[in-house]
């Protein structure tokens, strides 16, 4: 059963009920991390092993996202700031609990080094037993998101390469 969620704007990535903060190194420059996150959406099965099917809608402002397992997502991109910031909001789902949810991905460059500094915000809001079992769910999410983050590097690093 799909579900409308509550819409909430981007300050939800700081004072959301549940938030879920990781970060990685990527050795890409932000430009390259950003196109394949914004304007390669597409290409999200390639890198972020979780992800089967991610495709925009409305020309760019949306798009439909699906994991393993069958959950599915209709979001409302947010925020499309090249090589800074993108960030998107859930707007369905069929995710049982979940009232709002919206994920942030900020992109700085990397201190004393090339690449990248990636930081994935995932705020969320729910009864307490979905933000209990958000909270648990921490440590898989977070090693989701880095070998997310390092396949997506190999992946950038091979096409300067070739």
């Amino acid at each position: 059963m799909t579900r409308r969620l509550r819409p909430v704007g981007l300050g939800f990535a700081e004072d959301a009920p549940t938030r879920l903060v990781f970060t990685a190194r990527a050795s890409a420059a932000p430009d390259a991390v950003y196109r394949a996150l914004a304007e390669e959406v597409t290409g999200w099965p390639s890198w972020f092993r979780a992800v089967t099917l991610a495709r925009p809608t409305r020309g760019g402002g949306g798009r439909e996202v699906r994991l393993m397992g069958g959950v599915r997502f209709q979001e409302t991109v947010m925020a499309a700031d090249p090589g800074l910031r993108y960030a998107y909001r859930v707007d369905e789902t069929n995710v049982p609990g979940v009232r709002a949810l919206l994920e942030e991905w900020l992109l700085t460059p990397a201190d004393h080094s090339p690449g990248t500094l990636v930081r994935w915000t995932f705020a969320a809001d729910g009864p307490p037993a979905f933000r209990l079992a958000l909270t648990a769910a921490r440590p898989g999410l977070g090693h989701s998101f880095r070998t997310a983050v390092r396949t997506l590097d190999a992946r950038l690093a091979a096409r300067t390469r070739g």
